[in-house]
Parts: C-alpha cells; sequence; structure tokens
C-alpha cells in the first residue's frame, strides 16, 4: 500500500505530492464523494471524471494533450463500478460507452474544486504603497540570478507577487539587460525594438525619448494586450533629476474599490481610447483604466495620459468617467502611494507593467548623461517559467 513515505508521481508533466489519502467513496446521482484522511469531503461531477481520464486512449503520452471529447459520451454517462486500490487509485469502469478511468490522490486532491479549494488556491497580489515598499522591496544580484535557479524562482515569485523588484550590479554595456531578461524567456518585440534606449533624442517618437517629466503611465496600453514585464536597466545617469517615480496601480483601485466605489465601478466599465501614432505606425486600443474578472477583482490597470484619446462614451456616462479618471490620476499623486529612486549604473528595476505605473522626473543634460535601457517580456512567460523551477 502507498502512503506518504511515497509522495510524488508524475500526472501530465507536473509533479503531484499526496499529501492525503483517500479513505472512502460515495456514489451518487451525477457524482461521486471522496472522504479524505483529514476529513475533507471533495466532489467530482462523473461528466468531469470521464472528461479528465488520462489514459492512453484519451491523452496522447508525448504531448500530454487532450484527444477524448466530451460530446462521445452521453450527459448521463455512471460508473458501472468504482473504488480505491492498495495503492490509493481511484478506478471507474463507465458504463456507456465502457471504458475504464483511473486517478491518482494527488492529482484528485490538487484538483478538487470545492469552494474551500478554490478559495485556497486563488493568488492575490501583495499590494503596496511607499511606506511598505521602501522598507520590504526585493533587491538580488545580478550573478546570482544568473548563476542559480534557486535565486531565480525566488526573485519571479518577488516579481509575481509584489510587481516590483530591483536588480543590482548588472553590467553597464549595452544590452546587458537581455541576459536576465532571457532568464525568464524571450523578449517581447515592438516598434520600439526589442531593446529600446532611453534617453533624449532630436527626433523623439515618445515623450520618453525627451528629457521632459514624464507622468505615471503603463506602457503601451494603445496594444491589444500591454506588455507583461518592463526592465529598466541604466547605463549610466549623472544628470541633474530623472527620479523613477513608481505606484501599484493596483493599491490605487483597491482603495477606490473601498472608498470610492462609484468611481470605480466608472473606471472599470466605461472604456477609454489610447492612441499611439508616429510617421510608421498607428496603434490604437479601446479599453477600460481598470480591468476585473469574474470575481470583481482587479487584474490590470492601463492608462497613460499623454496616449490617451478623446472620451468617447455616450453622454450619460461622459462626466462619470471625467470624475472617476481624475479620481485615479489624484491618488496616484498622493505622496504616500509614490516611491521615488534614482537609477544608477547598473541597477535595473523590473516590474509588472499591467499593474505599477511609472513615471520619471525632467532631467537636466548639462553636466551630465543619462542612458537607460529597456525591454519587455510577457506575464505568460514569466508564470511559466515559475511553474517548470517549482517542478524541480
Amino acid at each position: 500500500m502507498q502512503t506518504l513515505d511515497n509522495p510524488i508521481e508524475i500526472a501530465s508533466f507536473t509533479p503531484y505530492p499526496i499529501k492525503h489519502l483517500p479513505l472512502d467513496i460515495r456514489l451518487n446521482d451525477t457524482s461521486l464523494s471522496i472522504i479524505w484522511d483529514d476529513n475533507h469531503q471533495s466532489e467530482f461531477h462523473y461528466l468531469w471524471l470521464r472528461d479528465n481520464c488520462h489514459c492512453s486512449e484519451c491523452i496522447t503520452q508525448l504531448t500530454r494533450e487532450q484527444m477524448f471529447e466530451i460530446c462521445d459520451v452521453p450527459l448521463d454517462i455512471k460508473p458501472t463500478d468504482a473504488y480505491l486500490t492498495e495503492e490509493n487509485r481511484l478506478v471507474i469502469n463507465w458504463d456507456n460507452p465502457s471504458h475504464t478511468s483511473q486517478f491518482h490522490p494527488g492529482w484528485l486532491r490538487s484538483h478538487c474544486y470545492s469552494e474551500a479549494n478554490l478559495k485556497a488556491k486563488q493568488w492575490s497580489a501583495k499590494v503596496w504603497d511607499k511606506e511598505r515598499i521602501s522598507t520590504e522591496l526585493a533587491s538580488y544580484q545580478a550573478q546570482d540570478i544568473l548563476q542559480d535557479d534557486k535565486v531565480l524562482l525566488s526573485w519571479l515569485r518577488q516579481l509575481r507577487d509584489d510587481g516590483l523588484t530591483l536588480i543590482k550590479h548588472v553590467a553597464t554595456e549595452s544590452d546587458s539587460l537581455i541576459e536576465i531578461a532571457n532568464r525568464i524567456s524571450f523578449i517581447r518585440e515592438t516598434n520600439f525594438g526589442t531593446v529600446f534606449n532611453v534617453r533624449a533624442k532630436a527626433d523623439a517618437n515618445s515623450a520618453a525619448y525627451t528629457d521632459l517629466r514624464l507622468p505615471l503611465h503603463t506602457d503601451l496600453p494603445t496594444r491589444e494586450l500591454q506588455p507583461g514585464l518592463q526592465f529598466l536597466h541604466c547605463l549610466v545617469n549623472d544628470a541633474t533629476g530623472g527620479e523613477s517615480i513608481l505606484v501599484d496601480g493596483f493599491k490605487i483601485a483597491e482603495h477606490m474599490q473601498t472608498y470610492y466605489p462609484e468611481e470605480f465601478y466608472s473606471l472599470s466599465t466605461f472604456p477609454m481610447s489610447f492612441y499611439n501614432k508616429d510617421k510608421h505606425s498607428d496603434y490604437r486600443f479601446r479599453g477600460t483604466a481598470i480591468v476585473t474578472d469574474s470575481d470583481n477583482k482587479v487584474v490590470e490597470v492601463r492608462l497613460a495620459n499623454f496616449l490617451r484619446g478623446p472620451i468617447d462614451v455616450p453622454a450619460q456616462q461622459t462626466l462619470p468617467l471625467y470624475h472617476a479618471y481624475r479620481r485615479f490620476i489624484e491618488l496616484t499623486r498622493d505622496p504616500k502611494f509614490q516611491f521615488f529612486y534614482r537609477l544608477n549604473a547598473g541597477d535595473l528595476i523590473v516590474f509588472d507593467n499591467r499593474r505599477v505605473l511609472h513615471a520619471r522626473n525632467a532631467f537636466n543634460l548639462e553636466q551630465g548623461h543619462r542612458h537607460l535601457q529597456g525591454c519587455y517580456v510577457d506575464r505568460d512567460e514569466l508564470l511559466s517559467r515559475i511553474r517548470v523551477l517549482e517542478r524541480e
């Protein structure tokens, strides 16, 4: 009999440790209940169990992709027999058509969809204001991230949870940030290139390429999918001014949700247009400044005043949207939400661009130079890299 002493078995490509053992099963009209050794009870519907059979007829063993389609069995499919083996596997013999499925206990418990389990698995961002991030900003050494997968995983988890991290002592040669970014995955190319240079130039096609003050914003709200992660690497900065300002957009949104619910509703319901135009491209997107999921949880912020087009919602929504938009901007200007950081040569900040708004003060090049390089990596790549590292 397999016990917790032999805890891991691969289902799909992911190991599912056996943390609890099934003790008993009960067959119901449309579902099966499992009683576990910690008194937790899982209910699995017969359609769900049949849909998730991992046998070689239902799942291709090379790619672990599903070949079975639920329309190939009747809606009222039921077991003719179901039992637990000595190895704690759930075995089900199906009635129509005849088929046998076997389920690993670690996989079953991990995929239990009881309300308690679903709530426990929900990820929540660790929102921050100036006070928290000033003392808790996660800082790493470049060589540790490049050479140690454990440090890499720690950095990626912090980046996922806080949305902002600092990496010190990155080489100051051009394109050095690529090696760091590639520790996650490939770089997302845009009309600004694979790696973009943030420095003042005469033919600027973005406010970022001037010496002007740059207000708080997310990058490329003009795109259907805003870049997930932004890397900003300082090669040289001996100019006067140019301090970076960062604000957790999730913190602002949650503050509005609590204290200004009507304005929150407007920003998460009524869309705005964003334009990014130059001689060779014309990108436009229309979407809400605050994006929520089905549980009304904030999952994205999209904002850049200097890229915003005219408000174009029905008349009865226009003033409420302006009031809400004004409130959001006022809150981002509140010092308690603003974190200031002056980037020095070798510093690399990495942040969630669909969450953290960033800005910079104007700078003066009369007595120095300022050259930053940046790039983007999509958030999907971050989450995938975390999962693969966690397998190990």
